[in-house]
């Protein structure tokens, strides 16, 4: 039977004397379905990590967050999360139309400090056609958490994610948005005031998930959560200063996959054996010789003596 894994990590395995390791990891965690505690596990994380490639191994890897349970279990080998409003692009879900595999990594930062991959093949789903084969899905009453489509993946592996690494953060209480004196602590953008309490351990950071309120190195940020919104502010504003670069003339044009296409073919065909690239260099290297002015100093001898 085929072992889990790449031929990659299998070769790297061989070469850094981790079989034993692996096969032990292999025969006892990996497993091609979802177990009852693994269900029951995902049924109550509020957040995961996704990532997705495009057709030509392009990476991409994002976050999804939604109420418990948002990343939904039907059985064993389904499960399905709705994807909400965003900014438009659309990476994953692009994706996914040209490479259905995926990875999820959901991780217990605060009660059991444990996390769980999930990977498998995925499709982008209407919400009337998940709603059609699942009639018991709930509509959400936020309108920000409305499913736009749903991603519906068929698990082909899933495996622990050991709690070794994994710092213990701390939920801080759910506490509303309150006007702060002008010029006062806790004055900004939200208005809000900013409290000790509920700081995360073990990073020194806690989380804004569920409750809408979050701990930034040990100060409590007291904000609501904006479902849905377009209010740039609200979406973290100009955090990175991208936009800024792009006013000020710093950015460096994103060359596509397409773009970079055209310029290989205006190049010529790229040599694709070791012997084919020193012959190819050695011819530049005689061209350039012979355009060289007589007495321009040493010879150059080439690379490759």
């Amino acid at each position: 039977m085929r072992r889990p894994g790449s031929d990659g990590e299998h070769a790297l395995q061989r070469r850094l004397g981790t079989v034993h390791r692996a096969e032990r990891f292999y025969d006892e965690q990996v497993l091609d379905r979802l177990n009852d505690r693994m269900r029951e596990f995902v049924g109550r994380q509020e957040m995961f990590f996704l990532a997705t490639s495009d057709r030509h191994g392009e990476c991409d890897s994002t976050f999804r967050a939604g109420p418990p349970g948002f990343l939904r279990v039907f059985d064993d080998k389904t499960l399905a999360y709705p994807e909400y409003r965003g900014n438009g692009v659309l990476a994953s879900l692009g994706n996914i139309e040209e490479n259905p595999h995926l990875g999820i990594l959901l991780i217990d930062f605060m009660r059991d400090r444990i996390g769980l991959h999930i990977n498998g093949r995925a499709r982008v789903v209407a919400d009337a056609e998940m709603r059609a084969a699942h009639p018991d899905l709930p509509v959400d009453p936020v309108p920000g958490r409305r499913a736009v489509v749903w991603v519906e993946v068929t698990v082909e592996e899933a495996y622990i994610h050991c709690a070794k690494h994994i710092p213990h953060l701390q939920k801080v209480p759910n506490q509303r948005r309150q006007a702060a004196p002008a010029g006062g602590p806790g004055t900004g953008t939200d208005a809000g005031t900013r409290t000790d309490a509920g700081t995360g351990t073990g990073s020194g950071s806690g989380t804004g998930d569920g409750d809408g309120t979050g701990s930034v190195n040990g100060a409590t940020a007291d904000r609501d959560r904006d479902w849905g919104t377009d209010d740039v502010k609200r979406k973290g504003g100009d955090f990175f200063g991208a936009a800024a670069d792009v006013r000020e003339g710093r950015r460096t044009p994103v060359v596509g996959r397409e773009q970079e296409q055209d310029d290989a073919a205006a190049r010529g065909p790229v040599p694709s054996r070791p012997e084919e690239w020193q012959r190819e260099a050695e011819r530049v290297l005689a061209r350039a010789r012979e355009r060289a002015p007589e007495g321009a100093g040493q010879p150059f001898s080439g690379w490759f003596r």
